[in-house]
């Protein structure tokens, strides 16, 4: 069966001082399932958000996608799409739930302008067509009085409202793919919940796929079927999250698992991963977590591919068991 979404090999390129190119995502690969969200998680730095760019083909200029990545959607190549094709599918097909509100809403136009902007751009609608649909979304992402918030510009909005307005836009053209890049950033805890709350219901009812980017467990845990960790522009480990949370198998893992308070058991120091993640010009040669790993050996020097840690589970680490 064919993945909605496969990614393989996908690469980011920059040039860098003295003739240098970097690589702040090298070799990611993963795939996605239609109804099932899969979450991209890692340190800040780590290359997810610029993930999540790639896959849209609006990586910043001077970077670019190498052209040896592959993205499919549904068996088609985006990498051989002309700009106006890729115009189509981006909101037309993956819709992109961007992370800070505030700043990617624009702030002279109404809520209800935005979203009905985003309507027009894939459907063939009257004006007040796309305000008539502006206002339905608004209803469906749980914002009361969509009549009147229409009419709101996003400084009106609260940080909620303005988050769901991104989703409402995201939602225009009836994606199957929702990219939703750090969507509780800066929201108090029971918004974020309720924005949680809101894709999964989203997901069930319109059976879309969900790409969950965040570095927050919390947010994985219970509501991802499937879970990549990233570390210095690679996936280190990829499995189901119930298998990742009941045997993590990188340490980069055990180590965001150990640095995360817990309610349950019994009271624990945390353990904080020691150091930072190296900038792209500074990654190793070896296995990039290795400065900072408790369990650094000789064979770290050299850099590991993904390996089998068990029946559907990978992890780019020495000490596990055979290449996958």
């Amino acid at each position: 069966m064919t993945p909605l979404l496969e990614v393989r090999d996908l690469r980011v390129s920059f040039p860098a001082a003295g003739g240098r190119t970097i690589h702040p995502v090298d070799g990611v690969s993963f795939s996605l399932e239609r109804g099932r969200t899969l979450a991209l998680v890692g340190e800040s730095g780590c290359g997810k958000s610029l993930t999540g760019l790639a896959l849209l083909r609006l990586v910043p200029p001077p970077g670019r996608v190498d052209d040896s990545s592959v993205i499919r959607l549904e068996g088609k190549d985006l990498m051989s799409f002309d700009e106006a094709a890729m115009r189509a599918v981006r909101g037309g097909r993956i819709g992109m739930v961007f992370q800070d509100p505030m700043t990617s809403l624009n702030p002279v136009l109404t809520a209800g302008d935005q979203i009905a902007e985003a309507v027009r751009a894939h459907r063939p609608v009257t004006r007040q067509e796309a305000r008539a649909r502006a206002a339905a979304l608004l209803g469906e992402v749980g914002i009361a009085d969509p009549a009147r918030r229409l009419d709101e510009y996003p400084h009106q909005l609260s940080g909620g409202m303005r988050q769901r307005v991104m989703i409402a836009i995201a939602l225009a053209a009836e994606p199957e793919i929702i990219i939703a890049d750090e969507p509780t950033t800066a929201l108090d805890v029971t918004v974020q919940a309720q924005i949680l709350e809101l894709l999964d219901r989203l997901r069930l009812e319109r059976g879309m796929a969900v790409l969950l980017i965040t570095h927050d467990l919390g947010v994985v845990a219970g509501r991802a079927d499937d879970m990549c960790v990233m570390y210095a522009g690679q996936i280190v480990e990829r499995a189901s999250t119930r298998q990742v949370f009941e045997a993590p198998a990188h340490p980069y893992t055990h180590g965001l698992f150990g640095s995360v308070p817990t309610i349950a058991g019994p009271r624990e120091r945390l353990t904080p991963i020691s150091g930072s993640v190296p900038p792209p010009a500074a990654w190793p040669t070896g296995c990039r977590f290795a400065p900072r790993c408790p369990e650094r050996f000789a064979r770290c020097d050299s850099m590991p591919s993904l390996r089998r840690a068990g029946p559907g589970h990978d992890a780019r680490c020495w000490l596990t068991g055979d290449e996958a």
